[in-house]
């Protein structure tokens, strides 16, 4: 997330009213999760685990529990929450807006693109020319939709992150402040749900198609022209590069990469990383070769545990 304008150390500190580390005058961008940020951005952090990468990061703000060694050209925010603050600077940038309409008054909508009756189009969206939206469709505040995109009935763009901590009352909530951007030349099926980015965009590049019933969680990226079947289910963080195929009730776990022209088949469950133009599947996920083998050997037990019983 990028303010709309550049804000000092010393007016962000009185935003969270917490003590800061470095010139009051230090120029202070915007604020992103850890695997988007860029120089001028606030990243949080409130883990000792975690404080290396977040210094060591792009982010030149660090809003963290604990006074550390500054590195040379950053500053910190010193919180007893950071998660807590994170939240706060994203209501005060990014406040919730109540609907006044069931089709916002500042949508933007371009040429001979269908809104079916019964949709919700929320604040500063924008859509492109020759588009359908389909019935009961959802559509939530700040969403970009490109030229020639179709959306089936009752999906929702733009649902909240799941992302929560842990806390002894109950589990607190990571607002989200980011959007959904889906390019051009995009299907998308019915009941669907693609959340939107923390604090960037959750995001689906030109010519994929998605089937029925998928979930796409934050910060994601769909490559070019993907195809996912009905059932599948993509964490937060996932990178999907282009000309990926995913069939029906794979589930990836959340910050991997999925490598181009992968193929993974149904029902697979994919728990790291994946190379390009190889074919998957199984739970853990494995290259097909690999997997034949493993079958191929425990196919094999029975046999074996006959012969030891005749020694």
């Amino acid at each position: 997330m990028k303010f709309h304008r550049s804000y000092t150390l010393k007016e962000i500190a009185s935003i969270i009213d917490c003590k800061f580390i470095g010139d009051d005058s230090f120029p202070v961008l915007g604020m992103n999760e850890i695997h988007v940020v860029s120089s001028g951005d606030i990243v949080f952090v409130d883990h000792p685990k975690y404080y290396d990468k977040a210094l060591e990061s792009a982010a030149t703000i660090i809003l963290i529990n604990k006074e550390v060694q500054c590195p040379d050209g950053k500053v910190l925010l010193i919180s007893d929450d950071p998660f807590r603050d994170f939240n706060k600077l994203t209501t005060y940038f990014k406040p919730f807006l109540p609907a006044q309409s069931s089709i916002s008054k500042s949508v933007k909508i371009g040429r001979d693109t269908v809104v079916q009756p019964n949709c919700f189009i929320g604040n500063d969206v924008t859509i492109g020319n020759n588009c359908t939206i389909h019935s009961n469709v959802s559509i939530y505040d700040n969403t970009v939709i490109g030229d020639n995109v179709i959306i089936h009935a009752n999906t929702v763009l733009g649902g909240s992150a799941f992302y929560y901590k842990n806390r002894p009352d109950g589990y607190d909530q990571l607002i989200s402040g980011g959007n959904v951007v889906i390019e051009n030349n995009v299907d998308i099926g019915a009941s669907c749900t693609i959340d939107r980015g923390v604090s960037a965009s959750t995001l689906i590049k030109e010519g994929t198609k998605i089937d029925n019933l998928v979930q796409i969680g934050h910060d994601t990226i769909i490559g070019k022209k993907c195809l996912i079947a009905s059932q599948v289910g993509i964490a937060g963080c996932v990178i999907v590069e282009d000309e990926v195929t995913i069939w029906g009730q794979v589930g990836i776990t959340s910050g991997v990469t999925i490598g181009s022209k992968a193929i993974i088949s149904a029902k697979s469950g994919v728990s790291k990383s994946l190379d390009s133009n190889k074919r998957y599947f199984g739970i853990p996920a494995d290259d097909f070769r690999s997997k034949y083998k493993e079958i191929a050997a425990v196919r094999k037990i029975p046999e074996i545990l006959e012969k030891l019983k005749e020694l």
